[in-house]
């Protein structure tokens, strides 16, 4: 059992020590796979990098919802959702009446823009897309949410979901015809 795994271990038994033990083993990698998701977005995001990666990590080990975390790989699936919950829930944010939400909603993405850095095109529109998907097929779900929201590459998301890189490059090319498909209705 990796240092990791056995701290996540205590956090689910509300070990309130345990979060304080945790944060500086993954806080560089959820940094580097927020400051990546940061630079892929719009021009003139007000979050950080930093402010998006504390704001995950205390929904992830908040003691009062104990979570059960099966492995190291389970703990940054969940670190992905959380900062997808987190830029959807900004976006929506800013785009209610009060913050301009009478302006135009902008275009949905293309579904290349999934993985050209830069150009990520419209949270909502993928977010929306990818609830669909993951009503139809949870795995290629979480696979996208693993490359588009925390920024891992095909080897590093395959590895987290125990599949072969070629098994989840085939459920990535599905994902992408899929969410194609979706977002262009």
């Amino acid at each position: 059992m990796t240092d990791v795994t056995r701290i996540l271990s205590a956090i689910e038994q509300g070990d309130p020590s345990a979060a304080e033990q945790l944060l500086p083993l993954v806080y560089d990698e959820l940094r580097k796979l927020a400051a990546q998701k940061m630079r892929e977005e719009k021009p003139g995001q007000t979050l950080q990098a930093t402010a998006l990666v504390h704001e995950a990590y205390i929904r992830l080990v908040d003691v009062e919802k104990a979570r059960h975390w099966n492995s190291r790989g389970h703990f940054f699936a969940a670190a992905a959702e959380a900062m997808r919950r987190i830029l959807v829930e900004r976006v929506r944010r800013k785009r209610r009446l009060g913050h301009g939400g009478a302006q135009a909603p902008a275009e949905a993405p293309a579904i290349e823009n999934l993985t050209d850095k830069g150009r990520r095109g419209d949270v909502l529109a993928v977010d929306a897309a990818l609830d669909v998907l993951g009503q139809e097929d949870p795995r290629a779900a979480e696979l996208v949410k693993l490359r588009y929201f925390a920024g891992l590459t095909l080897p590093e998301a395959a590895a987290v979901l125990d599949v072969s890189t070629r098994t989840a490059d085939r459920i990535w090319a599905y994902a992408k015809a899929r969410l194609h498909e979706e977002l262009r209705r």
